[in-house]
């Protein structure tokens, strides 16, 4: 095996998603991970810190890329507005890869542990949303509850692009629920009147 392997981080994330849905996440040792890669565990572990980062290495450029749109948004957008372009960007990576994304999320749906590390990368991205808000302006409330809310947006949006097997695509979802979200938040306001 020569020192340099082409794509190395890429073998190993598709030999890992093969292996966690063929066997399972518990019972797929780093070992069978990169036997199936044609790599070593060393070349693993210099890619990742553990098999579960197989699964989440993803999330600091997701993390990045949302800021960006936050950040990128005209300086009018509300800041509602400013979220949903971050998940539009990040929707645009999810179709992508879309075929992966489904394997991805079949193994952390089957896992309690991987679960309970989706909502923390989850929560991280909130307080990204929310510290990119408040580079625009916007108030610690306000940032904190938009990110919030956009959070809960790409989770019904994503898990009914997941569900009906990525027929329709995921942007035009997210939006639905935006606007779904928007009309129950005018709907509430004219009812507290």
């Amino acid at each position: 095996m020569g020192r340099w392997e082409p794509n190395a981080r890429g073998r190993l994330e598709q030999a890992a998603l093969e292996l966690y849905v063929e066997r399972g996440y518990e019972q797929t040792p780093v070992a069978e991970i990169t036997k199936r890669a044609g790599l070593t565990e060393r070349t693993f572990f210099r890619h990742f810190a553990d098999k579960r980062e197989v699964l989440f290495a993803g999330s600091s450029m997701l993390e990045e890329l949302c800021a960006d749109a936050v950040a990128a948004a005209p300086a009018t957008a509300a800041p509602m507005t400013a979220v949903a372009a971050a998940l539009d960007a990040a929707a645009g990576v999810f179709e992508e890869r879309g075929e992966l994304v489904g394997l991805r999320q079949s193994v952390i749906d089957a896992n309690a542990e991987l679960r309970e590390r989706e909502l923390i990368k989850l929560a991280s991205l909130s307080g990204a949303l929310a510290d990119a808000l408040r580079e625009r302006g916007v108030d610690e409330l306000g940032a904190c509850l938009t990110a919030e809310a956009a959070i809960a947006v790409l989770k019904v949006g994503f898990r009914r692009w997941i569900d009906g097997d990525r027929e329709r695509p995921l942007r035009p979802l997210l939006a639905e629920c935006f606007d779904v979200l928007r009309t129950a938040s005018a709907q509430g306001a004219v009812g507290a009147g």
